[in-house]
């Protein structure tokens, strides 16, 4: 079969022919739908995170049950899917909550999950390990619902925690309309009644936000003038929750100054900002939180939220062999929305 594989940071993923797997006792073979490509695979490209290859990348997958291993119930061939993206040990308290992401086992695992140390999906099929880590998509499409396992799962968990800040009459700011902040916009109009602002540095994706039904869009090209127009929209409440997507130190030190008290900051990007600390700086009461992916339940959750029509990723479709230049795409922010990679 075809496949995208990583083979050491700073080197292209390869497009190489690999053997299908076959499902040994407890496992599930999915035959792909799709693929998300997401910028953690850039970070796994380009950096060391210390993820051994060669293995297939793509962690947000979807697909149908294509065999199953011996033992495995609950699930027949056919069945429309999508793959749970951070693989636990499967037994501490954690993972017995459902809460895999935050496995008190992960150090000695040797993977995050598919795509992240395990292979993933970028390829026309993929083997799961356990059948607890799938979740049916009953009518959904699955090449349109692959980006829920990532671009909405992780903004979802993010907004599920720091709910009861979100009252009506409070504000709430989305910095980085890309693939999870436009998700992470969906969910906010979908489940509270707070004031939205979204922000970003590229107009395109502000006019992504406007057409979602946000009201309020700043540009944060100028980060004086940023802050200044967010705190008079919050006025002298402050943001009450600011979600960043980003995660650079420009990004960062503008959540940090509109931010009021009694707040959350949630830093969710990877792009490496750093929140300092000094006295009231964030302001008092404030929490910071440095959220990672979400539960199993979390995207039983998501996924019922997009089977109502509350929430919708916008996707760009490319073939699989696209996959280098759709990488390129990616780091040019030339991707609105999710890409998804269609074996």
């Amino acid at each position: 079969m075809k496949a995208i594989r990583f083979i050491r940071p700073g080197r292209p993923p390869e497009i190489v022919d690999v053997r299908t797997p076959t499902p040994a006792p407890g496992q599930i073979l999915v035959k792909i739908a799709g693929a998300g490509v997401c910028h953690s695979d850039l970070h796994i490209l380009d950096h060391d995170l210390g993820l051994q290859g060669p293995f297939i990348l793509g962690h947000e997958n979807s697909g149908h049950v294509a065999a199953l291993g011996a033992g495995v119930q609950g699930w027949k061939e056919g069945d429309p899917v999508l793959v749970y993206g951070p693989w636990g040990c499967g037994r501490c308290h954690a993972c017995q909550t459902s809460a895999e992401n935050y496995c008190e086992n992960h150090a000695s695992l040797g993977t995050m999950g598919g795509g992240l140390g395990s292979d993933g999906g970028m390829a026309e099929y993929m083997l799961v390990p356990s059948p607890r880590l799938l979740v049916p998509l009953g009518d959904l499409d699955p090449v349109d619902a692959a980006p829920l396992a990532d671009a909405a799962l992780t903004p979802y968990h993010a907004i599920k925690s720091a709910l009861p800040l979100m009252t009506p009459g409070a504000t709430v700011l989305v910095i980085g309309i890309g693939g999870l902040g436009h998700m992470a916009v969906q969910i906010l109009k979908a489940m509270t009644p707070a004031r939205l602002i979204a922000a970003d540095i590229d107009e395109s994706k502000l006019g992504h936000a406007r057409k979602l039904g946000v009201e309020h869009v700043v540009d944060t090209s100028d980060t004086d003038a940023a802050a200044e127009m967010i705190a008079g929209i919050a006025g002298p409440r402050g943001v009450a929750v600011a979600l960043d997507f980003v995660g650079a130190q420009a990004t960062v030190d503008l959540c940090v100054r509109v931010v009021g008290r009694n707040s959350r900051l949630t830093v969710v990007g990877l792009a490496g900002g750093v929140v300092h600390y000094a006295a009231n700086s964030p302001p008092y009461g404030c929490e910071v939180s440095v959220p990672y992916w979400g539960s199993r339940t979390e995207l039983m959750e998501v996924v019922a939220l997009a089977a109502a029509g509350r929430i919708r990723a916008g996707i760009e479709r490319f073939p699989l062999e696209e996959a280098v230049q759709v990488y390129q795409r990616l780091r040019d922010g030339k991707i609105r929305g999710r890409a998804v990679l269609q074996p």
